[in-house]
């Protein structure tokens, strides 16, 4: 028996991360129909495991990226304006040593060597001043605080770290859910046309009679669609999806770099982030996570198996716990680390010598076919920060194939939730405690920061606790599992604990096999009900 064909769309998207959702919403807002094909969960991979900042990218000024650092400054304010709920400011604690060191093969690293011999790799404070002064006016801010300088032997800021630090800055950057982000673009894509598929592999994409014919397999077993144009936001999966789906030859390709966060017990008590710098040109962050956890990350290393087996290895564990414990006056060790997660940045391949040097820039790569066929635009790197840019820049590419498609729309337009002010969570927490008594301040508090003002339709009609149904732990209750599943495309326990909410910290493992059990018995009672 022949598939069945879906209708033909104007755009089809391989890969749900957030490149592909990214694309997927703007495309869908400018009047293109689009079809969004994503074989595992939505941020099942690396848009899950950031570090979870929208920043410009402090360290890569030492490589003269100063346009990809302007965008991406210039995005933080766009987007924190379009994701109250979602992302907010932080700020960052640079302390001063030294022993601070570039890797060697940086630009700036190299003019100097050449320069001041004298400072033998060693990061001097004016150089670290004139980098901050760069990072706080390169992108036009205008809502974030600016640097200001810190005497860490009497500031409060300077209590957790080893009494030998005594110069350091504070400056801007800001935090975001990230897999949250993710489905929120999905859920506007899908809202505004767009046929959003999970656990759907495509399998198979041909050019056919000006068409792309592409062959999924998914809960509904094998589909062929049809489109005019196909884009691949494969991330990790770019080269598969270009060599061995659309079997079209390339000297393009990607560099796989490893990223691995560990997570432990919150070392201290304030709501600032500490960026340290490390004697062998490494950065990395200590940031509060889920009120009660500090995340310390990231690791940059080559990666050279599949994607999919990203792992937090013990080495690059043991690598994080040491750098931080050359900072904070209490030793970290492996033995407090409760979580890892580990992801795998699809970087272009710019030849580059090392991991950390690798371009963070991203690279639209339009193939238009024999004769004008029908285009593949091929998505390769990008970081978090400028996923939005990314989309307005694909759609440009395109712009030529969909003349009737409008023009940029999405700057400061609000994701499902994100309708308040900047500065109005406070405000919102205080009214969703006042029509709902009931809630408990931190639980409030994180229903306003995972879905905003739709927290409000999450509780509709509850008078109590007991209205919201079964309490898993942690605060999630059955009416927000099923918030989950019916608006935001969860289908495991897993989706729920460790990509939509990040719960699973908090709870036990006989709650979340209770969840797990719950979530397994939802879907038997409905596919039996289909």
């Amino acid at each position: 028996m022949p598939a069945p064909t879906r209708p033909q769309a104007d755009l089809f998207i391989i890969g749900g991360g957030i490149n592909g959702c990214g694309i997927a919403r703007d495309a869908a807002g400018r009047g293109l129909s689009v079809t969004l094909a994503e074989m595992g969960d939505l941020a099942q991979a690396t848009s899950s495991a950031s570090t979870k900042l929208f920043h410009g990218g402090l360290r890569y000024l030492e490589f003269f990226e100063f346009r990809l650092v302007r965008e991406a400054l210039e995005e933080r304010e766009t987007l924190l304006a379009a994701m109250p709920h979602i992302s907010w400011p932080m700020r960052f604690v640079l302390p001063w040593s030294p022993d601070m060191r570039f890797e060697a093969d940086t630009p700036t690293s190299r003019i100097l060597s050449w320069t001041m011999p004298w400072l033998r790799g060693r990061r001097p404070a004016w150089l670290i001043r004139l980098g901050l002064f760069l990072y706080d006016n390169l992108g036009g801010r205008k809502i974030l605080p600016g640097t200001r300088r810190l005497d860490l032997s009497r500031d409060p800021l300077g209590l957790p770290l080893k009494p030998g630090f005594r110069l350091g800055w504070e400056y801007s950057d800001c935090w975001v859910q990230d897999s949250r982000l993710v489905v929120l673009n999905a859920r506007d894509a899908r809202a505004r046309g767009a046929t959003i598929l999970t656990r759907t592999r495509v399998t198979r994409a041909e050019r056919a009679d000006g068409l792309w014919r592409i062959t999924t397999e998914g809960p509904g077993g094998t589909r062929i669609h049809h489109a005019r144009a196909l884009v691949n936001a494969g991330g990790p999966w770019v080269e598969d999806v270009i060599r061995n789906v659309a079997h079209i030859p390339s000297a393009e390709g990607v560099r796989l770099v490893r990223g691995s966060h560990i997570v432990v017990p919150r070392l201290y008590d304030h709501d600032r982030c500490y960026f340290f710098q490390g004697t062998d040109g490494r950065i990395i962050f200590a940031i509060p996570f889920e009120e009660d956890f500090t995340l310390i990350g990231t690791t940059d290393m080559d990666h050279r198996a599949p994607p999919g087996e990203a792992r937090c290895t013990e080495e690059e564990r043991d690598y994080l716990c040491a750098f931080a414990s050359r900072y904070f006056a209490r030793p970290v060790t492996p033995d407090q680390v409760v979580w890892t997660y580990s992801g795998v940045r699809p970087l272009y391949d710019d030849g580059a010598k090392s991991a950390t040097a690798a371009t963070r820039d991203y690279v639209l790569s339009l193939q238009d076919g024999e004769a004008g066929g029908a285009p593949l635009l091929n998505v390769f790197g990008g970081k978090i920060t400028t996923y939005r840019r990314l989309a307005e820049g694909a759609l440009a590419r395109l712009a030529p194939f969909f003349p009737q498609a409008g023009g940029d729309w999405t700057a400061r337009v609000p994701l499902p939730g994100g309708d308040f002010p900047v500065d109005g969570v406070e405000a919102l927490v205080a009214q969703l405690q006042a029509r709902h008594p009931f809630l408990s301040p931190r639980l409030s508090r994180r229903l306003v920061r995972s879905y905003g003002t739709e927290s409000f339709l999450l509780l509709d009609g509850a008078a109590s606790l007991g209205d919201l149904g079964r309490d898993f732990g942690a605060g999630l209750t059955e009416a927000e599992v099923m918030w989950l599943i019916r608006h935001e495309f969860a289908q495991t326990a897993e989706d729920i604990l460790w990509r939509r909410t990040k719960l699973g910290l908090h709870m036990t493992e006989a709650q979340r096999r209770e969840l797990e059990a719950f979530v397994d018995r939802h879907h038997a009672a409905h596919s039996a009900a289909e």
